[in-house]
């Protein structure tokens, strides 16, 4: 059994057993702290969308609170202007990386993205970075889900799952820098891949990417 200890966020007293990851311990009291990417059973979590982050005293910068094991006597904050600038950075980026089309989204009303920007007051829109151009993206070949990668933020969620759950691995993601994407071996339709239609990436997905 963890050893369990007492931390502070927010001004808060919160008992949590020693080790666990700060995002979970904050979500699991009450306090919420934006995240996309973050799985409480992936133990080496990738930090990806950059949303979770939080200031924590001896620290010299903010960090990301899906990897950071608490210990005892850690005192956190969730929100300050370094805190709150990154968060809108990352988001800002996210949402360019996104086709923005909620009131037509199967997710409307349940996306986190929509969630993210109602507790911190953001904008769901692009102001200071262009929004990459989409062709034809969608991928509607499996017969009970459809993928439609304009709307994938790479937060990876789908890619885990699939290998690490239910152990299939027909998603993954391919090439680098804005040609990054979350795609099948060879980009070949779901339909033809090893996908046995599971619809757990569905239910992992925070963005209906997937739906």
């Amino acid at each position: 059994m963890s050893k369990m200890i007492t931390i502070t966020i927010d001004g808060r007293k919160i008992t949590a057993p020693e080790g666990e990851r700060l995002l979970w311990v904050a979500l699991q009291n009450g306090i919420y702290i934006p995240n996309l990417c973050a799985i409480k059973e992936n133990s080496r979590p990738s930090a990806s969308c950059r949303l979770c982050f939080v200031e924590v005293e001896g620290f010299a910068a903010p960090v990301t609170s899906c990897t950071l094991p608490v210990r005892e006597g850690m005192v956190v904050k969730t929100r300050s202007p370094r805190v709150d600038r990154l968060v809108q950075t990352a988001f800002e980026l996210l949402l360019s990386h996104h086709r923005l089309e909620c009131s037509s989204c199967p997710g409307n009303g349940s996306c986190e993205l929509q969630r993210i920007a109602k507790e911190r007051r953001l904008k769901l829109r692009v102001k200071r970075y262009k929004p990459l151009e989409y062709g034809t993206e969608i991928d509607d070949s499996p017969k009970t889900f459809v993928f439609d990668r304009s709307k994938c933020v790479l937060c990876g969620r789908c890619v885990w799952i699939c290998h690490n759950i239910a152990k299939v691995g027909a998603l993954g993601f391919s090439r680098r820098g804005l040609r990054r994407a979350v795609t099948t071996f060879g980009d070949i339709p779901l339909a033809d891949s090893p996908c046995t239609e599971c619809g757990l990436c569905v239910e992992a997905c925070p963005v209906s990417a997937l739906y």
